[in-house]
């Protein structure tokens, strides 16, 4: 009797995420696009089955379809006015398709991959967790698991995406000494930087900046550190104060 209820139970929570997928087609596309972000970066740093830098450019293009996806679900009709700019702005994925576009010029670096692969972890396994509800409360719970404990360590990987996008800026500047990007791309980069600085959903680059301020000047203040060092440390900051968007210090 048990197993019958159970036969009865699965064509209906296959039948349930049919119907979901139907019903929210481009929230699955996003899904679809995160997941093979994740891929690629697997392939990027494991190339078994193919070319490196290949599967480096793929990240980045399937980070801009999920950010393009997304900006059609957030933003509203196209519109060529300084109104709508302004809105497509301060749309976080509009900065991450700003992202791919960048180094979509660039050297494959591990380091650029980590801000949208972190994101696409983040999403896809929040996204998951609905897609296996579907299915049934007790379904797949060793992928349950894993969502689980992403979801635990989210404020870390957010902090860390955050380190990833602020570190990528002295790279590129070296990369251009390198002649691993063009000499446009620092500039162009720093722009990228100042929205997320600006960003008004996600704070976590605005903090990790004040947090490495806070890490440079109590490094500074360090008795061991020479002279020299301090002069160079405390330079640092002030050159980073006078770089941040003003309109950040009224987000808080």
């Amino acid at each position: 009797m048990a197993d019958n209820n159970t036969n009865q139970e699965r064509p209906r929570g296959f039948e349930a995420l049919k119907q979901h997928i139907i019903d929210n087609k481009v929230d699955v596309a996003l899904w679809a696009s995160r997941v093979l972000t994740i891929l690629f970066a697997f392939g990027y740093v494991l190339p078994i089955f193919g070319n490196a830098q290949n599967a480096f450019y793929k990240v980045l293009l399937a980070n801009a379809a999920t950010s393009a996806l997304r900006l059609q679900q957030r933003m509203p009709r196209l519109s060529f006015s300084r109104q709508y700019l302004q809105l497509l702005l301060v749309e976080d994925s509009c900065h991450y398709l700003f992202f791919s576009t960048i180094f979509l010029y660039v050297s494959p670096f591990i380091l650029i991959l980590f801000p949208v692969v972190l994101f696409a972890i983040l999403h896809a396994a929040s996204y998951s967790l609905t897609l296996l509800d579907q299915l049934g409360q007790n379904s797949w719970w060793g992928a349950r698991l894993m969502i689980s404990l992403v979801e635990l360590q989210t404020t870390n990987i957010l902090r860390l995406a955050a380190l990833s996008e602020i570190l990528l800026m002295p790279l590129v500047v070296f990369f251009v000494f390198m002649g691993r990007a063009g000499l446009m791309t620092p500039f162009i980069y720093y722009h990228f930087l100042a929205l997320r600085y600006s960003s008004r959903r996600n704070p976590y680059n605005r903090n990790m900046f004040h947090e490495l301020r806070l890490a440079a000047e109590s490094l500074a203040n360090n008795p061991r550190v020479p002279p020299f060092g301090k002069k160079l440390l405390l330079s640092g900051i002030s050159i980073v104060e006078k770089l941040a968007p003003a309109i950040a210090q009224a987000q808080h």
